[in-house]
C-alpha cells in the first residue's frame, strides 16, 4: 500500500473541521487527504478523549501528538516497508539507472527479482538515490488530436533464433502521438518490403491509418535526408499515397523532431519477449500481446511530477 505522509497542520485541520460539524467526506475533500484517513485520525482523537461539543481549545500540541502516534505507522527512518526493499536493491538500481532505463521498466526488472513495490515509491527512491531524473529542461509540446500523427523509428530487439543459427532483430517501433500506445513488429531486415509490412501489420493492429507518419531517416523511406527538403524513397511514397497518409520526415540528427517514439525505443528494446526456437512468429505473437495488454497502463514517467495519466485509445479516421 503507498504511504502518503499527512502532516501535523492537516491533522489539526480534521480534527478542528469535524468539531465544527462537517462530515468525514467533506472534510477528507478540504484537507487533501483520503476519507479512511480522515476517519482514523477522527476516531484515534476520540479515543483519547476528544469531545465534539467541547470546542477547539482541546487541539493542543499535545493532543495532536499523541494523535499522530497512535495512527501513523512506526518508521523510525520516516521510510516504509517498500523503501527498506529497495536499499537492498540499490545497487541493481543504480546500474539500471546508468543503461538509462526508465523507472517503469526498473520496476518491472525488479518485479522479476520478486521485489514489488509502489511506482511512485520506486520513482522517489531512484531520484533520491540513485540519480534518476531529467538532466535538462524540456519544452514540453502539444500533442494533435487522437489518431492524426504517428511516430515510427527502429530499435534493436537482440539475438533471436532462426533456424540453426541466431541472427540480430531489429524492431520497427509505431507510437501513437496522443495515446503513446505503441506497435513493434521485429524483423530481420530493413528493406523497404520489410518496413511496408509492417506497416501493414500496424494498420491492423491500431484499426486504421494515421493521416500523418513522422519517421526515423531509414533508407526504406527516405532515400536522402535533408533538413528543407527530404527525398523519399519511390516505392514507398508510392505506397504512402495508396495508403493516404503524408511523410513528415524528422529532421537529420534531431531526435526532438520524433520525440514519442525515442522516448520509448530503449524500453522496447530491452522489453524482450522469449519465443519458441526458430520462430520469429513466435516473437512477433508475444510483442502484440505486450503491445495490446501494455495499453491499460502508463509508460511515460521517469521521475516525480512527470507521471502521465492514461489517455483513451487513438481513433484513426480512416479503416486499414
Amino acid at each position: 500500500m503507498v504511504f502518503r505522509e499527512v502532516t501535523v497542520v492537516q491533522i489539526k485541520e480534521v480534527l478542528r473541521r469535524w468539531l465544527l460539524g462537517e462530515g468525514e467526506r467533506p472534510i477528507a475533500h478540504g484537507v487533501g487527504v483520503d476519507r479512511k484517513t480522515a476517519r482514523r485520525y477522527i476516531a484515534a482523537a476520540l479515543e483519547l478523549g476528544l469531545d465534539r461539543s467541547g470546542g477547539e481549545a482541546q487541539l493542543t500540541d499535545e493532543l495532536i501528538g499523541q494523535v499522530a502516534e497512535k495512527v501513523r505507522p512506526h518508521r523510525p527512518d520516516g521510510h516504509g516497508e517498500a523503501w527498506r526493499r529497495l536499499l537492498a536493491e540499490e545497487e541493481h538500481i543504480k546500474a539500471w539507472v546508468k543503461q538509462d532505463l526508465t523507472v517503469v521498466k526498473i520496476g518491472i526488472l525488479l518485479a522479476r527479482r520478486g521485489v514489488v513495490v509502489p511506482h511512485r515509491t520506486l520513482a522517489r527512491f531512484a531520484v533520491e538515490r540513485c540519480g534518476a531524473g531529467r538532466k535538462r529542461t524540456t519544452v514540453r509540446v502539444d500533442d494533435p488530436p487522437p489518431g492524426i500523427e504517428l511516430q515510427v523509428d527502429f530499435g534493436r530487439l537482440g539475438l533471436v533464433p532462426d533456424g540453426e543459427r541466431r541472427r540480430v532483430c531489429h524492431g520497427l517501433i509505431f507510437t501513437a502521438v496522443f495515446s503513446r500506445h505503441q506497435f513493434v513488429w521485429p524483423t530481420f531486415g530493413q528493406t523497404t518490403d520489410d518496413v511496408i509490412c509492417g506497416f501493414e501489420a500496424a494498420w491492423r493492429f491500431f484499426g486504421g491509418v494515421f493521416p500523418v507518419v513522422i519517421p526515423d531517416n531509414m533508407s526504406s523511406i527516405v532515400a536522402k535526408a535533408e533538413n528543407t527538403a527530404p527525398r523519399f524513397n519511390d516505392t514507398f511514397f508510392e505506397y504512402a499515397q495508396s495508403r493516404g497518409f503524408v511523410i513528415d520526415a524528422a529532421r537529420v540528427a534531431t531526435p526532438t523532431d520524433k520525440p514519442r517514439v525515442e522516448r520509448v525505443v530503449s524500453y522496447s528494446s530491452c522489453t524482450r519477449s522469449r519465443p519458441a526456437p526458430g520462430s520469429r512468429q513466435g516473437r512477433r505473437s508475444s510483442l502484440r500481446q505486450r503491445c495490446s495488454s501494455a495499453q491499460q497502463r502508463p509508460t511515460r514517467s521517469r521521475a516525480p511530477g512527470s507521471y502521465g495519466a492514461h489517455r483513451p485509445r487513438d481513433r484513426c479516421p480512416s479503416g486499414s
